[in-house]
């Protein structure tokens, strides 16, 4: 793991210890590397309607724009504890897509390090963006 990668596990490894997942018991966490370099961290939120639900990566996302980051992801790191790496929802994919570009990483990671990573076209290729709009 590089450096970056390492702040990102360490990050999505202490979001993961507070997700909410009575239903599912999948606990994920995620972290992203905005393009100022900085990091910003989620778990998800399992609600009993389910549809209220929401998934990590789309926490530390809002988070960061709420917070105001730069609107551009460089990186995105989920952690599960699942032996196989999980990677992002369709949903979660779509949202990374509002704010990745094609330089931007996936990585995939479970509680022991393993970790796979993926350029987002990868991912999800011919993905829906803002620039359809334009």
């Amino acid at each position: 793991m590089t450096d970056i990668q390492k702040k990102l596990f360490e990050a999505a490894c202490d979001a993961q210890k507070r997700a909410h997942a009575p239903y599912s018991s999948a606990f994920i966490g995620a972290a992203v590397l905005m393009a100022d370099g900085s990091i910003y961290s989620g778990c998800n939120v399992e609600n009993a309607s389910f549809g209220g639900t929401v998934c990590a990566e789309r926490v530390a996302i809002f988070k960061a724009v709420s917070e105001g980051a730069p609107k551009q992801v460089k990186e995105v790191l989920v952690v599960s504890d699942a032996e196989k790496p999980w990677p992002p929802c369709g949903f979660c994919r779509q949202v990374i897509a509002e704010f990745a570009t094609e330089q931007t990483l996936i990585h995939t990671a479970n509680l022991q390090g393993k970790m796979k990573t993926f350029a987002f076209p990868e991912i999800f290729p011919e993905a829906f963006t803002p620039k359809h709009l334009d």
